[in-house]
């Protein structure tokens, strides 16, 4: 399935996200496109360090969205240790340290 996952700083205070990278991509299911924003997350060039992401499929409906765990490694992206989930909500993502 297409996909697309954007990168995002949220402000506490009154929730804003600001985009900080977008990219198009291909995933057999929702664990493949969990695991391919943990890898793009720490390979991509972006302007700032994003603390939370989502998951949209290619007609713009959200997957999934959660906080960005750095440190976390690919195999703890699949157990789902690595992301707060916060499915389908506008409330501010919980954060990991």
């Amino acid at each position: 399935m297409k996909i697309v996952i954007e990168f995002y700083r949220t402000r506490e205070v009154d929730d804003a996200h600001a985009v900080v990278g977008r990219e198009i991509a291909e995933a057999a299911d929702l664990a493949e496109a969990q695991e391919i924003a943990w890898h793009l997350s720490q390979r991509l060039s972006m302007p700032q360090q994003p603390d939370a992401f989502s998951i949209t499929d290619g007609e713009g409906n959200t997957l999934h969205s959660g906080s960005l765990c750095a440190r976390a490694s690919p195999a703890k992206v699949r157990s789902g240790f690595a992301f707060g989930i916060a499915l389908k909500t506008n409330r501010a993502l919980p954060r990991f340290r």
